[in-house]
C-alpha cells in the first residue's frame, strides 16, 4: 500500500467521526434558501454540496486546505495533489511515494492514439483530450472491482488508483494531442525521471533554455488546482460520480463543462482578445490608448474578457501569481506588456461605468496570454 493510501486509510475514521456527530448536531440547520431568480439562473449562489478542499472568500481570494493559495505558490502539482486529498503537505518520502506512482503509469494505450488519428484534423483539443479519456474508461479499476463485487468500504482505494493512473497519463496526453494537432511531429515518450510539469514540457518538445517554460507549467497547474465544488466542472464531475460511475466518466463530464466560454475556455477567449488589441494598434497601445479603445468597447456593448467574477470581490491571487511571474520573468514580452498595462486601466474604467459589481481581473486575464 502507497504511503498516500496509508495516510487516507488512518484519516477515514476520523472522518467519519466528524460527519456523523455534525449530522447528528446539525442535520436539521438548512444551509440555503433557494429563490425563484436564482432557479432561473443557473442557480449562482446556491450552497449545493459540501467542499473542504478549497473555498473561495470574496476579499481574499482562492483558499487551499486552510492555506491562502499566494503563500503556497511554490509548491508542486504533485505537492498540492497530496495537500487536498490530507489536508497536510507531504513529507519527502511521501512526495518520492506519489512520484514514484505517477511514473508507472504514464503511457498512454496505442489505441487511444489510433483513435485520436481518426478525429477531424479541425477537432478542438479538448474534444481530442475528452474522448481520449473516455477511450481509457475500460481501464478503470473502480468498475472491474464493482463489478467482481468490491465491499462499499473499498471503494475510496478503487476511485484514488484511477485517479492516480489518470492524473500519471495526463501530461502525456496533452502533451501528444499539442504535437498531432498543431503537426509538431511524432510524440516524444515520456521520462520517468521527471516530475509532473517537467515532463509535459519534455514531452510538448518545446525548446525551453532557461527553463521558464517549466517554471510557468510547475505554476499553472498549481493554481489551477482547485476552486471550490460549485464551479461548473467541479459539480458537473460530483454529480456524474454520485451515480458511481467510475472517474474516467465523471472526469470527462467535468471537462465538457469546463469546455465553455463561461469557464474553461475563457483562458482562450481573453487571449484573443489581448492578440486583437496587438492586432488593432500594430503592437502595444499607452494606457490612454487602452482606455479609449476599453470605454469604445463598453458602449457597443461589449465585455471586457478576464474582468469579474462570481465571488470574488478582489484580484484573484491566481491572476495576481501569474502577473508576478511575468514580470520577473518576461516582463518585456508585447503580449504581457498589454496584459499587464489592461490591469492598470480596465479596473477604473469598469467602476466608472458602474455596471460591473466586481471590476478586478480574474485568472483567465493572464493564464492563455503567458502560455
Amino acid at each position: 500500500m502507497s504511503l498516500l493510501n496509508q495516510e487516507i486509510k488512518r484519516q477515514i475514521p476520523v472522518m467519519q467521526k466528524e460527519i456523523k456527530d455534525l449530522i447528528a448536531t446539525k442535520g436539521d440547520q438548512k444551509i440555503s434558501e433557494v429563490t425563484v431568480a436564482q432557479a432561473f439562473s443557473g442557480l449562482r449562489g446556491i450552497k449545493a454540496f459540501v467542499c473542504d478542499t478549497s473555498s473561495v472568500s470574496a476579499d481574499k481570494g482562492l483558499i487551499i486546505r486552510g492555506m491562502p493559495l499566494l503563500d503556497i505558490t511554490h509548491i508542486s502539482p504533485e505537492e498540492v495533489f497530496y495537500l487536498l486529498l490530507t489536508s497536510r503537505l507531504p513529507n519527502d518520502a511521501e512526495l518520492s511515494d506519489l512520484k514514484s506512482q505517477y511514473s508507472e503509469h504514464l503511457e498512454v494505450p496505442d489505441y487511444v492514439w489510433n483513435v485520436l488519428k481518426e478525429m477531424p484534423d479541425d477537432s478542438h483539443p479538448m474534444t481530442l483530450f475528452n474522448t481520449a479519456i473516455l477511450a481509457m474508461q475500460g481501464e478503470s479499476v473502480f468498475r472491474e472491482k464493482y463489478d467482481n463485487g468490491m465491499p462499499k468500504t473499498e471503494f475510496w482505494e478503487a476511485i484514488l488508483e484511477d485517479g492516480i493512473r489518470l492524473l500519471a497519463k495526463l501530461p502525456t496526453l496533452g502533451a501528444g494531442i499539442y504535437r498531432m494537432r498543431f503537426d509538431k511531429g511524432e510524440r516524444i515518450a515520456p521520462d520517468s525521471t521527471k516530475d509532473w510539469s517537467g515532463n509535459f514540457v519534455h514531452m510538448t518538445g518545446l525548446p525551453d533554455e532557461t527553463g521558464d517554460f517549466e517554471k510557468l507549467m510547475k505554476l499553472y497547474f498549481m493554481l489551477h488546482c482547485d476552486h471550490e465544488g460549485g464551479n461548473v466542472s467541479a459539480f458537473a464531475s460530483h454529480t456524474v460520480a454520485s451515480a458511481l460511475s467510475d472517474p474516467y466518466y465523471a472526469v470527462s463530464a467535468g471537462l465538457n463543462g469546463l469546455a465553455g466560454p463561461l469557464h474553461g475556455l475563457a483562458n482562450q477567449e481573453c487571449l484573443k482578445f489581448v492578440l486583437s488589441v496587438r492586432d488593432d494598434f500594430n503592437g502595444v497601445p499607452t494606457e490612454d490608448e487602452l482606455r479609449e479603445y476599453c470605454w469604445n468597447r463598453l458602449k457597443s456593448g461589449r465585455v471586457i474578457p478576464g474582468y469579474g467574477h462570481a465571488v470574488l470581490r478582489c484580484s484573484d491571487p491566481r491572476f495576481t501569481a501569474f502577473i508576478n511571474f511575468g514580470q520577473s520573468n518576461i516582463k518585456n514580452d508585447e503580449i504581457f506588456t498589454i496584459v499587464d498595462r489592461l490591469f492598470n486601466v480596465v479596473p477604473d474604467v469598469l467602476q466608472e461605468h458602474g455596471k460591473a459589481k466586481n471590476p478586478w481581473p480574474n485568472v483567465d486575464a493572464a493564464s492563455g496570454s503567458l502560455l
